[in-house]
């Protein structure tokens, strides 16, 4: 990766100082693009204190399921259509910056249940960082990754890019035989994010889709005799790995690590639904069980997510696409499968806006834990 760095005199709110900026791309290479001012930045100089237990209201708690006011009859150029049968929903006809509360509340729902909405012919990208921001702000807090590249002046949104002058996102892969690595964003927070959003800003004609799996479904997937096993069960989410890597490769830490113990089973709040929480991103150790026990038991979920594929959707990014998707209930995976260095396979580059959900409860008040 190549990478250039400025000072700019742009602060923020807890620092007066100017902040130093590492530009994570070059700039000659993008003097055109109209997006230049989404392009990844590090703030090498902010940092945060851990995050504080918060009330968390879900937007789909109380909402008539039948959707009308998001699937409204009046609206004639609407097509809604279900990607796979367990999971994903596409829809076109209907503008997320137009969305009034009520349609976002059915919305949220509607995420819920189908893990991921996929909308197309969207103007999110261009209606301006505020408004982006406060979209996602209705669902929920905004997270900043404690780590990850983001939007110069705007560290809520976290930077999504991979191009010829900054391969660093597959840079742990190189040794892979796979890109693919299934995750549910930053399960180590105390709250871990509800409700993702992500708008790229440009995409390759062909290559880098996204693929999610149902956690629901994967839950529902086990024999009755695991499923009862894992829902007394509590696992380790660890975010020390990530942290250490950043320091590794040179890059700020904005916000120390934590270790937190979530349910291995979670019950969604708005649909009563039990879902695995697990993923081979993040997920450590079981606790209570002995070493070969935990990773002979947490192998066998990681595989059951990675390859369950008639519980999985692939989706191919278009021009104006906008992918909503609920953290609880899903685990997701870029797959970087096209030649960065070849300009006519194009750029991948969009953000991401998280929003912060409830402390995870699962089965029979099992409740997530953590040290102070």
């Amino acid at each position: 990766m190549s990478t250039t760095t400025t000072t700019t005199k742009t602060t923020t709110a807890t620092e007066t100082a100017p902040l130093k900026l590492t530009l994570a791309y070059k700039k000659e290479i993008h003097e055109e693009y109209k997006y230049s001012a989404y392009l990844p930045v590090y703030d090498e100089k902010t940092t945060f204190p851990p995050l504080q237990p918060f009330e968390h209201h879900d937007r789909g708690l109380v909402v008539n399921k039948q959707k009308p006011n998001l699937f409204s009859r009046t609206n004639t150029s609407l097509k809604v259509s279900k990607l796979t049968p367990s999971i994903g929903t596409e829809i076109r006809g209907l503008q997320l910056s137009q969305l009034d509360d009520r349609q976002k509340d059915e919305l949220a729902l509607l995420i819920a249940e189908r893990g991921v909405v996929v909308f197309r012919d969207q103007d999110f990208k261009d209606i301006g960082v505020e408004k982006q921001k406060d979209f996602g702000q209705y669902f929920g807090p905004l997270h900043i990754h404690p780590v990850g590249a983001h939007v110069k002046d705007n560290l809520e949104l976290h930077n999504i890019y991979l191009g010829p002058d900054n391969e660093y996102r597959n840079k742990r892969r190189n040794n892979r035989l796979t890109t693919t690595g299934y995750h549910s964003d930053v399960s180590y927070e105390k709250q871990p994010p509800g409700i993702t959003i992500l708008t790229l800003l440009s995409v390759p004609p062909t290559g880098g889709d996204t693929a999610w799996e149902s956690q629901t479904i994967a839950y529902q997937r086990l024999s009755r005799p695991i499923q009862a096993l894992l829902e007394g069960l509590l696992a380790e989410h660890s975010g020390f790995p990530q942290a250490e890597g950043a320091r590794h490769d040179g890059h700020h830490v904005r916000r120390e690590p934590i270790k937190t113990l979530h349910p291995i089973v979670r019950v969604h709040p708005a649909t009563g639904q039990k879902a695995l929480f697990v993923n081979p991103g993040f997920t450590k150790r079981i606790v209570g069980l002995k070493d070969e026990e935990s990773d002979a038991l947490l192998q066998l979920l990681f595989k059951h997510i990675t390859f369950g594929q008639d519980f999985q959707v692939r989706v191919k990014w278009e021009e104006g696409t906008v992918a909503l998707w609920d953290n609880r209930v899903t685990s997701h995976t870029a797959i970087s499968d096209y030649n960065v260095h070849e300009p006519q396979e194009g750029l991948r580059h969009g953000f991401r806006i998280t929003t912060l959900g409830e402390r995870p409860r699962g089965v029979g008040g099992l409740e997530s834990t953590w040290e102070e």
